[in-house]
């Protein structure tokens, strides 16, 4: 079973060398990537700075490969699923979720990412904590 956890933020190096990964197959069409970025959204008048990410870890593994396996058999032309969610602290302007759908098609990608994009937000036993820079917090949950 694979690891989809991360400490901290999810680095530009580290996302190219997960996209470099699949660039020598030759029954790949197409490739839709999500990178998630955390905000500095305004609440209640304070900024949020970052966010802590709390997981359970085998929670999570088992968690992702069902739906990995669910998004394979709704579409039959997907040949490869990456994912990689950040925990612990992530800073306003830094990625916390990296997913990369690779099929024969390009719209099966395109499709697949989304839907499993949503399937993480719904289902991934991942927690929330905004951090605002007066060191108050907040949990949040996924929308």
């Amino acid at each position: 079973m694979a690891d989809y956890l991360i400490n901290g933020p999810i680095s530009p190096e580290l996302i190219a060398s997960r996209i470099s990964l699949r660039e020598n197959r030759k029954d790949t069409g197409g490739h839709s990537v999500f990178l998630g970025q955390v905000r500095g959204d305004i609440i209640d008048g304070k900024e949020v700075e970052a966010i802590e990410y709390s997981a359970y870890n085998q929670m999570v593994n088992t968690e992702a490969e069902r739906m990995i396996s669910e998004i394979r058999n709704a579409y039959n032309d997907v040949l490869d699923v990456d994912l990689l969610h950040s925990v612990g602290i992530v800073k306003t302007g830094q990625i916390s979720l990296f997913v990369m759908v690779s099929a024969g098609h390009r719209d099966h990608a395109i499709k697949a990412c989304s839907q499993f994009v949503e399937m993480l937000k719904k289902r991934l036993p991942v927690w929330k904590k905004e951090l605002f820079a007066d060191d108050s917090h907040r949990w949040t949950e996924n929308r």
